[in-house]
C-alpha cells in the first residue's frame, strides 16, 4: 500500500487541529476508503469496504466511541 498511497489523494480531516494533533487523512478508492495518520504518511493505512467505512463514520459522529 506505501506505493499505492503516494499516488492517492488524501483528505486530512476536519477535525484535525493546526499544531498537527489528532491527524487523520482519508482516501477513496474505488471498493474502498483507506485511512492513515497524516503525521506518519509512510506508516500503516487501514482499508475499510465503502460500506464499514460508512457505518463507522456515522457511529463516531453519533457519539458511539470512547475517546
Amino acid at each position: 500500500m506505501s506505493t499505492l498511497g503516494s499516488s492517492l489523494r488524501w483528505r486530512k480531516s476536519s477535525r484535525s487541529d493546526s499544531e498537527g494533533g489528532a491527524c487523520v487523512e482519508v482516501a477513496a478508492l474505488t471498493s474502498v476508503v483507506v485511512v492513515r495518520d497524516s503525521k506518519d504518511p509512510n506508516g500503516p493505512v487501514l482499508a475499510f469496504a465503502r460500506e464499514a467505512f460508512g457505518a463507522l463514520a456515522r457511529d463516531i459522529r453519533a457519539e458511539r466511541y470512547d475517546r
